[in-house]
């Protein structure tokens, strides 16, 4: 058995994540996870499958009609699963938004080692002020020994410049 990643996007429509299902199902694979959202107008997202050898040259072929129902989707080969040295965590951070939080934020835990598993973001209005707000959750895999204080205190280094708030669990 072999894990593939197929990565999408297109313009969005009903019936676009039933037309994967029936792709994958057609090459005989198996649907194990995908995040699949709608942004900037578009269908995105990654699924990943699983499916015996032989059938990776028929889900290539389904996959070919992809671009009749106006997705564009790659195919890769999914990597080994690495399960990180020092647990996980999860942050949430909001603050006022600008250019740069992501940046500063990820460059940051990228300094300290540690690697974003998942990231969500979004902009919102503030429910009192109206202000546009950034909003993200991130899970994070630490390395071996990394307590969550050393990516509070790293993040405090830096939240007041940024202006964010988060929280750790």
């Amino acid at each position: 058995m072999v894990k593939m990643i197929l990565s999408v996007a297109g313009s969005d429509r009903p019936g676009l994540t039933q037309a994967l299902a029936d792709m994958v199902y057609a090459a005989g694979g198996n649907w194990l996870e995908s995040h699949l959202s709608r942004l900037g107008g578009k269908y995105v997202g990654s699924v990943l499958v699983e499916l015996d050898d032989d059938g990776i040259a028929a889900l290539h072929a389904a996959l070919g009609n992809a671009d009749l129902i106006g997705l564009q989707v790659a195919l890769v080969t999914a990597g080994d699963a690495v399960e990180p040295g020092g647990g996980t965590l999860k942050i949430d951070l909001v603050g006022q938004d600008r250019p740069g939080i992501v940046r500063e934020v990820t460059a940051v835990l990228a300094r300290i080692g540690a690697n974003i598993e998942d990231f969500d973001s979004r902009r919102e209005n503030g429910s009192w002020s109206g202000e546009r707000l950034f909003r993200a959750s991130l899970r994070l895999g630490l390395p071996a020994g990394m307590a969550s204080d050393a990516v509070r205190d790293a993040l405090e280094a830096i939240s007041g410049e940024i202006m964010v708030d988060f929280t750790i669990d």
